[in-house]
């Protein structure tokens, strides 16, 4: 048994779900029930008779109108942390450091250090205006994706919006475009000044007593293992 237990039927479920457990993962994972996908009803996931899907198109205006952070926080898939609990999150996955002093210690590389100062520069900046404006392209830098995802993993970049393009009467069409920004930029001073208040070491502690009593027959190793 655990304590994360619900079933998802609207767009408000999942605000209320964010802000009740503090993490929720868009896509099923290692710990079994931990995510969305899992509660969500499949009408929901997937209409197979007017091709769409609600909760794919929700990202955005749940990261808008709750205000929590996301991007690839887990296990390099996609996550919801509330605000309550993204400030302890950011400082245990940036171990206590800004960027510029992981960079001055040696512990990112010059292409994190290209992709983060783009953004940080630009934000919010979409994806396609990202990777041209950093010559990410098919004869240009590699392994955006890969960067991407460390930067997000590491808290120091989320994604603030999903845009989507518009046809000719003014309806969006196809995949939402994801957008880029900083935790500092999205959160404003409500994050920089609490981030660092406590010990990397005593965020870790909260972190992983919540997950504890959210998931109680789980195994230390695992929930550990997610958090890394």
């Amino acid at each position: 048994m655990n304590g994360f237990d619900f079933t998802i039927k609207n767009k408000q479920d999942i605000i209320d779900v964010i802000e009740i457990y503090g993490f929720l993962p868009f896509f099923a994972g290692s710990i079994p029930g931990f995510s969305l996908e899992e509660h969500v009803t499949p009408d929901l996931w997937y209409s197979h008779t007017s091709d769409s899907w609600p909760v794919w198109e929700w990202k955005g205006p749940i990261i808008q109108e709750s205000g929590c952070a996301y991007g690839k926080f887990f296990e390099n898939k996609a996550a919801f942390i509330s605000r309550q609990w993204f400030a302890d999150f950011a400082n245990y996955r940036r171990d206590g450091y800004d960027f510029d002093a992981r960079f001055d210690d040696g512990l990112a590389s010059y292409r994190d250090k290209d992709l983060f100062e783009l953004i940080d520069e630009n934000a919010p900046i979409l994806t396609r205006q990202l990777k041209a404006i950093g010559n990410y392209r098919k004869d240009g830098k590699k392994g955006f994706d890969t960067l991407i995802t460390r930067l997000q993993s590491q808290c120091y970049v989320l994604i603030s919006d999903f845009v989507y393009a518009m046809d000719k009467t003014g309806k969006p069409y196809g995949w939402g475009i994801a957008e880029y920004t900083t935790p500092e930029k999205f959160f404003g001073a409500a994050f920089s000044d609490s981030v660092y208040q406590r010990t990397p070491e005593e965020s870790y502690a909260r972190l992983l007593a919540h997950l504890q009593t959210l998931f109680p027959d789980t195994a230390d190793t695992v929930l550990r293992n997610l958090l890394k």
